[in-house]
């Protein structure tokens, strides 16, 4: 069975037969973008309830009617992964959100640090390109966006039960393949909460690089021999992770 042409996160409850008003952007894709009308289908999810199919009640100027249909994928647990960095400059910042969005990211935690070179983040702008991102992907949820904090403040309130994973460009950390080999050998049944954190343009001064050494929840990571960009040294240690202990390992699409 096809998929529909057009997916939805809807952030209200979903129920079969219910009829729900979106607004004027939603009603402003479905119709002008995705070129849909009456009696089309789509795809909507909240989140916390699955995905379920839809068809278009109604479409006007003043915005579309949608009646949700039957439920087509139930809500299934997904990676605990979150992501600390450094904001870059220009569009650099909104890639990484979409890109960690796609590779599974649950939570988004932007930090400022001496050398971050952006001083302005726009939430509202990370939120709509999470969505959009999880719309375009698949997944069931979206990730959270924390507001941005100095980095200090962020390490205050880290869990000192998750494992922050912080790329060393100094080749002292552990290779990431033998983090995984260890995380398989403590035989955990669900998969595990860890954090990755990705530092400024200009690398974390020597004083930040100083307390990060001393708490006992980071433990530094070795991305290979090439020093790579912020956003590249984000994704890569994203898909390194979900590779080997993630939802990519051992894990096959529905």
């Amino acid at each position: 069975m096809p998929r529909p042409p057009a997916r939805l996160f809807i952030e209200v409850a979903l129920d079969a037969q219910e009829i729900i008003n979106l607004d004027a952007a939603r009603s402003h894709y479905l119709v002008n973008v995705m070129r849909l009308g009456q009696g089309d289908g789509l795809s909507i999810f909240n989140g916390r309830q699955g995905e379920w199919n839809a068809v278009i009640e109604a479409a006007t100027k003043k915005g579309c009617k949608i009646r949700i249909a039957n439920k087509s994928r139930s809500q299934v647990p997904e990676p605990d992964l979150w992501l600390v960095f450094a904001p870059v400059k220009k569009t650099g910042t909104n890639f990484i959100v979409e890109k960690a969005t796609e590779l599974g990211v649950s939570r988004l935690c932007p930090v400022f640090t001496k050398n971050t070179k952006t001083g302005r983040i726009n939430h509202d702008r990370f939120r709509a390109t999470a969505v959009e991102a999880a719309e375009q992907c698949r997944r069931l949820t979206v990730p959270d966006i924390d507001q941005a904090c100095l980095l200090t403040e962020a390490l205050t309130k880290w869990p000192a039960d998750r494992t922050l994973l912080m790329a060393d460009e100094s080749g002292g950390g552990v290779p990431i393949t033998q983090l995984a080999d260890k995380q398989r050998i403590v035989g955990k049944t669900s998969m595990p909460t860890h954090g990755v954190l990705i530092g400024p343009e200009g690398g974390f001064t020597d004083a930040e690089w100083e307390q990060l050494r001393q708490l006992k929840f980071v433990t530094l990571i070795d991305l290979g021999p090439r020093i790579l960009r912020a956003e590249t040294a984000a994704l890569s240690a994203l898909a390194c992770w979900q590779a080997l202990i993630g939802d990519w390992y051992g894990q096959s699409h529905h």
